[in-house]
């Protein structure tokens, strides 16, 4: 079947909306703010493209949704351009000097959500210069102009935003001890509290590393003025990363991988990244034919095929040049077989395979002469690592918090090594022409975002709207499996009688947030955006 004809001419309307689907022919963009939404639209108009509207976007969403990314966290894009698909993977390493023997000799067992042990180099900026360089039409200056502006002038808070942004101050007020932690609050509560929805905020010193990343195509994050600050900050407390480390930065261009769904397609960044997960998922559930979403059939084999799926990710997602086995083995039709064949009636608990033996915010963009791009960028758990390099309005994730402290797992801690990471942009093809960009941010629950999401649209046939409003689920561990208010009643103690722990969440936030669009055969654009956070559409 088509995949106009799939999504927008036949479909079976089961779901309720909360908003209509976005329809739009000159240029599309969807995310999680209104105004970082209005941002990539406004250079879409000035003459910029899909990949110059991202970076603005992305550079907004550092400005006005503090609580999930930062100018010091990672991103990743896949960009559909001159028909192809090209992926961007801006995530960094461990600083050279750190060490699980290091660590252990300071009595740390387990690497902590806070302070500078956790800090990889970000690889944000560089990202956003990567683009512009390679694919962009406008200088960097142009395209960072409106988040500038928002950081100098100052926006007003959203009500997702305010609730989260008090979230975190009460738990930072609780969990960070010691002086280096001083900048997060006079930076980000000077008044000694979270800033509220309706209340207007401002963050001149993040505009004013805005304008010189601009200028210097991010050059003085890594190797100029910027690049010593954070290396001064990190020495003043006994951090491991060091300029040197930021100086040896370098964007890195993958291939993205994929698998056939359905006669479709789906596209995810190759590891560090664990959008493998949601792969190894779709390959497992493949072997199946769902017809209905409302059933405990279809239910019961999606967590399984989830459960089997991160069990293997969490053995072997790693900085690929560390993983013990290649993507390829994963993937392959007899090890979806073989794992396919360990579900059952009952409920599992999950262990990783042998296949040798055979804190996010997401955006999407589109413009009338084909461009797309799917990008996600965080700073993790929220405002990152509690670090903000004075003066700067530079928030330093934790991302290194995903390694593991045992020497034999592919994930180990090392020297100049990538991290497991949960951040993943997803893409959509068919017949090598694009359909289009999605993602779930949310942790963990990306790649189950992903897959459901996918479902729903390949097999259940809604439009980008109903997809992302329809009821979700996300296995937390175990044999638990999360689910939200308006997860049917007796589907949830069919689940429960096949011997999954469910467990009904009132805060939908942990359900992930997400973007869609898709292109038609006549050219149109069709926009979903997220209903349980403030997510926007701006169609041009």
């Amino acid at each position: 079947m088509e995949v106009e004809r799939l999504h927008y001419d036949s479909l079976v309307y089961r779901y309720a909306s909360r908003r209509n689907v976005v329809y739009a022919k000159k240029g599309m963009v969807a995310t999680g703010q209104p105004m970082a939404a209005q941002a990539g639209l406004e250079i879409l108009r000035a003459g910029g493209n899909a990949i110059d509207a991202a970076i603005a976007t992305a550079a907004c969403l550092t400005v006005v949704e503090h609580t999930s990314n930062g100018i010091g966290g990672d991103n990743f894009a896949l960009v559909w351009t001159r028909e192809k698909l090209y992926g961007l993977n801006c995530s960094g390493k461990s600083p050279k000097s750190i060490s699980i023997e290091k660590l252990k000799e300071r009595g740390i067992t387990e690497i902590p959500k806070y302070g500078w042990i956790p800090v990889t180099v970000p690889g944000t900026p560089a990202g956003w210069a990567a683009l512009s360089k390679r694919f962009g039409k406008l200088p960097l200056t142009a395209v960072l102009a409106p988040a500038i502006r928002y950081a100098t002038e100052g926006y007003v808070l959203t009500p997702n935003v305010g609730k989260l942004w008090d979230r975190d101050y009460k738990n930072y007020k609780v969990s960070l001890k010691g002086k280096e932690f001083d900048s997060w609050f006079t930076t980000f509560a000077p008044n000694g509290r979270a800033p509220k929805p309706g209340e207007t905020w401002k963050s001149p010193d993040h505009a004013k590393t805005l304008e010189v990343i601009a200028e210097t195509q991010g050059e003085a994050f890594y190797r100029g003025a910027l690049a010593d600050k954070i290396d001064q900050f990190s020495r003043a407390y006994h951090g491991y990363l060091r300029k040197e480390d930021l100086e040896a930065f370098e964007p890195e261009w993958v291939e993205p991988i994929s698998i056939n769904y359905r006669g479709y397609d789906v596209w995810e960044i190759p590891p560090n990244g664990h959008g493998l997960v949601a792969l190894l998922a779709l390959k497992i559930l493949s072997g199946y034919e769902f017809k209905d979403r409302d059933n405990i059939d279809t239910l019961h084999k999606q967590i399984e095929a989830m459960k089997l799926a991160f069990a293997d990710g969490q053995k072997y997602i790693a900085d690929p040049r560390m993983m013990s086995v290649k993507v390829e083995q994963l993937l392959s039709e007899s090890y979806a077989a073989q794992r396919r064949a360990l579900i059952g009636e009952e409920a599992l608990m999950p262990t990783p395979g042998d296949p040798t033996a055979s804190g996010t915010v997401y955006l999407a963009t589109a413009d009338e002469d084909g461009n797309m791009v799917s990008m996600i960028q965080s700073n993790y758990m929220g405002f990152g690592s509690g670090l903000v390099v004075p003066e700067t309005g530079i928030a330093l994730h934790n991302r290194g918090h995903n390694f593991v402290l045992d020497i034999n797992h592919d994930n180990a801690l090392a020297p100049g090594k990538k991290p497991y990471h949960t951040i993943i942009p997803g893409f959509l093809t068919k017949n090598n022409k694009a359909i289009g960009p999605f993602g779930v941010m949310g942790g963990f629950m990306q790649p189950q975002g992903h897959v459901q999401v996918i479902m729903n649209t390949i097999d259940f046939h809604m439009n980008p709207q109903d997809a992302l409003d329809a009821y979700r689920w996300q296995w937390v561990g175990g044999k638990r499996v999360d689910i939200e208010p308006d997860f049917p009643n007796p589907l949830a103690l069919q689940l429960a009688a096949k011997g999954h722990e469910v467990v009904p969440q009132i805060d939908t936030i942990s359900m992930g947030r997400g973007q869609i669009i898709w292109r038609t055969e006549d050219g149109t654009l069709c926009g979903g955006t997220e209903p349980r956070t403030d997510g926007a559409i701006a169609a041009w």
